[in-house]
């Protein structure tokens, strides 16, 4: 293990220095800032913080803590051990004593799956995420601060010059982890600093962090990314996502969870908000987390935008379109290869069904299944419900099998024992960029219930 400064930063009894130079009251400022525009002062849900112990996660841990003790909240402070480096476990401690030390509670996750030979990178970054987000579930909590600077932003656009599948970071985003994501948010308070401001900071302080060897590895493609920029770059605005939420709110869902929009409306919308909002419909619509390939999403789009009647298939969802309508929704043929098992509901317990709909059971022995297997034991009121949704989407929904053999439509209303929640519109609106604090998300997840 490396540390940036004194090796005797790992050991418990370093006292705790706080960063007073000009440097870092300019880092501070823009934490207080996006944390007062993002979070509730005085809530009662903790705010998890990603720490790493490197200098950028450092610098947020501490600009995080002097925030949350002036407005009253809680940190949580989650290590990753990626198991990647012989050092890790060691970095994990490093990182528990050094949450300890200012009071922070802190947790360390492992990634123990069996690690690919190809695509690490990738796979760590997934890993990292899923993990992130169940240990915050776990808490009760709602909001992720990561530590990704203004430096990160360049280097993404390097890679992605240099052909890697990467995406820019955003100063506010959904977690990418789906469905254990969901009504999960994350908050990059340092996007606008540069890492050598935020490291001079630190180092005029006396404050040490580890240094990754894997940073500075030329096999890596973010290494390389940074030896490539060798400066400070054009950095520029961070795009918005504004048309795109503006799209939202021309949406309609169906009782199955099929969603509707006018054709006109992506007509009439500039093209690459109408590109991101397809490709993110399509997503929510289908439950599944794999975007898209993009020549095939921008086919899609010239069909609709060209007002045609089609029916089409991407990424796990069914376009219909006559021209005025276009209905994205679950393509139950999709099935016929990945048909979800019946899922067994534990009473009190949320359970996710196929990406798209969360069932809380209030009755043992319940078990979801898809429709497309037993809606004809459905009640007539309940099929009359459904008909609502095109037969297509009716297939794909959700049906609740009692012990007893009886089928009922947890969609309809909690006749079927069951709570249920629609994950589709939450997960549209935080992908448009419709949730855009810590109190929308709160209301988001609570208008989709049944009662």
């Amino acid at each position: 293990m490396r540390l940036a400064a004194r090796p005797s930063a790992i050991f418990p009894d370093v006292p705790v220095l706080r960063p007073l130079d000009s440097r870092w009251v300019f880092i501070q400022r823009q934490v207080d800032a996006a944390l007062n525009d993002r979070l509730e002062r005085g809530g009662a849900a903790p705010i998890v913080v990603a720490f790493s112990g490197g200098g950028d996660s450092l610098a947020l841990l501490l600009a995080a803590k002097a925030w949350a003790d002036s407005a009253g909240r809680r940190l949580v402070a989650i290590t990753i051990d990626h198991g990647l480096q012989a050092s890790s476990s060691d970095w994990a401690l490093w990182c528990q004593r050094r949450a300890e030390r200012l009071g922070v509670e802190h947790r360390t996750l492992v990634w123990a799956d069996e690690k690919p030979k190809r695509g690490i990178a990738a796979a760590a970054r997934a890993a990292r995420h899923g993990l992130l987000a169940d240990a915050a579930r776990l808490a009760g909590a709602a909001v992720i601060l990561i530590g990704h600077t203004a430096d990160d932003r360049l280097e993404t656009r390097v890679i992605r010059r240099l052909g890697g599948r990467v995406t820019e970071p955003r100063s506010w985003s959904p977690s990418p982890a789906w469905p254990q994501g969901r009504d999960l948010f994350l908050l990059r308070p340092l996007l606008a600093s540069r890492r050598a401001a935020i490291r001079g900071g630190l180092k005029q302080s006396g404050e040490t962090w580890i240094e990754d060897p894997s940073n500075i590895d030329p096999a890596q493609p973010r290494s390389r990314a940074r030896l490539l920029l060798a400066g400070d770059g054009d950095l520029g605005p961070e795009s918005q996502s504004a048309p795109a939420a503006a799209l939202f709110d021309h949406v309609a869902e169906g009782p199955a969870g099929d969603l509707m929009i006018a054709s006109e409306v992506l007509v009439d919308a500039p093209r690459s908000a109408a590109r991101a909002f397809l490709g993110a419909t399509l997503l929510c619509a289908s439950g599944t987390a794999t975007p898209p390939r993009g020549d095939r999403l921008d086919r899609l789009l010239r069909r609709i935008v060209a007002q045609e009647t089609f029916v089409a298939t991407l990424a796990g969802a069914r376009v219909q379109s006559d021209g005025r309508v276009v209905r994205i929704m679950r393509e139950a043929g999709d099935y016929s290869r990945r048909a979800p098992p019946d899922l067994a509901l534990p009473v009190g317990r949320a359970v996710v069904f196929d990406g798209r709909f969360e069932l809380t059971a209030r009755l043992p022995g319940l078990v979801a299944r898809l429709a497309r297997r037993c809606a004809g034991r459905l009640s007539e009121r309940e099929r009359r419900f459904l008909r609502a949704s095109p037969p297509a989407a009716r297939l794909a929904a959700p049906l609740v099998v009692a012990a007893d053999g009886s089928v009922s439509c947890p969609l309809f209303g909690p006749e079927a024992g069951v709570q249920t929640r629609g994950l589709i519109m939450g997960r549209l609106a935080g992908a448009c960029g419709a949730v855009q604090d810590e109190a929308a998300i709160r209301r988001v997840a609570n208008a989709s219930r049944t009662p």
